[in-house]
């Protein structure tokens, strides 16, 4: 599960990055990187492993600006180590780019982009996606923002984005469909971006959390801007936070998961409060009421999920059919979208994927 934390503003962006990158770690990546600018040049550091290996590489080298993107990878299309670390650059190194998810037509994308005299350095599909809004700008002569736009009219598949520019030291542009995205609103004209909100709770609690083909400018001149990828503007949804900082960390525990299986008492009895009422006996499952007698005469369910909920998909198939006597099957998300399956009126689809937001 990759992570993306971003920043912009008066204060030095590389501790803030390193920091949320850091708080990133549960995720579990195989690499992390770096972009900062400064003084109108992007200067870029990642290294396969740990944060604590790009501290390293870092050590010594030009670490100031004020506007600055990290990245934590889990591969997916390429090995895991230093080139294919994001972020991604244009070949000339004016845009600079970390993505979560999967480019789907990365492969003719490249394609097209190498008849053009693009060369590549990585095997990601991210590499591409930064190409082509370079590309897109230079051709189409407009800002990054709209060649980010653009550019995200030819993409298919999931992403989470942000972009840093040469051309534009005081604006970060991010993008967001199918892959969560949040925008820290600082209290100081600062801007903070996330894949969620633990790397930025530290430092705000006013967060908009961007809907799918959302595109967010954070300007340290104009503010904070929305629109869609059809170019219509859209007005931000500021939220407060109710998550404390005590709550994202590791609370003495040596590890995250660690931490996770000790808490497991007290999520379940929170998961069940106003749920459950064992002295009366009832339940009340909101989400589930409209469509209970759905659920009632259903003759097969299948659960589509992802991550650790298709692991609870598993257990909720033995119960299902051990209490409920229904038959239930149990799909990866990732591939039951490409298949072709047969659904009928007598069965329920239910969709669990695991969200970090």
């Amino acid at each position: 599960m990759c992570g993306i934390v971003a920043y912009i503003g008066e204060k030095e962006a590389y501790p803030i990055v390193i920091k949320g990158l850091k708080r990133l770690e549960y995720r579990g990546y195989d690499s992390a990187g770096i972009a900062l600018l400064d003084n109108g040049k992007i200067n870029q550091y990642k290294r396969q492993g740990k944060v604590a290996n790009l501290e390293e590489f870092a050590l010594g080298k030009n670490c100031k600006g004020h506007a600055g993107i990290g990245h934590t990878r889990w591969a997916t299309h390429g090995a895991p180590n230093d080139v294919n670390a994001h972020p991604h650059s244009s070949t000339d190194g004016r845009i600079t780019l970390i993505h979560n998810g999967i480019i789907e037509n990365y492969d003719s994308l490249r394609e097209e982009l190498i008849s053009r005299g693009y060369k590549f350095q990585s095997e990601t599909d991210t590499e591409v996606l930064v190409h082509l809004i370079d590309d897109i700008q230079k051709n189409e002569k407009v800002s990054i923002a709209e060649a980010v736009r653009l550019a995200l009219h030819s993409v298919v598949g999931a992403y989470a984005i942000v972009v840093l520019s040469e051309d534009n030291p005081n604006q970060l542009v991010a993008a967001r469909k199918s892959s969560p995205l949040v925008v820290g609103i600082g209290n100081e004209g600062d801007f903070y971006l996330a894949s969620d909100a633990t790397p930025i709770v530290e430092y705000t609690n006013q967060v908009v959390y961007l809907e799918d083909e959302e595109i967010a400018v954070v300007d340290l001149n104009e503010g904070l801007k929305i629109f869609s990828i059809g170019n219509q503007e859209v007005t931000p949804y500021i939220q407060e936070l109710e998550m404390q900082l005590e709550a994202l960390e590791k609370g003495g525990y040596e590890h995250f998961m660690l931490k996770e299986i000790y808490e497991q008492p007290r999520s379940i009895t929170d998961c069940f409060r106003g749920r459950l009422n064992a002295t009366e006996g009832w339940v009340s499952l909101g989400g589930v009421k409209d469509y209970e007698q759905k659920m009632v005469n259903a003759q097969r369910i299948i659960m589509v999920a992802c991550g650790t909920s298709w692991h609870a998909c598993l257990v909720g198939e033995y119960l299902f059919e051990d209490l409920a006597r229904i038959n239930v099957e149990v799909e990866y998300a990732s591939e039951f979208r490409y298949r072709n399956p047969i659904i009928n009126e007598n069965g329920v689809l239910k969709y669990l994927i695991e969200k970090r937001v």
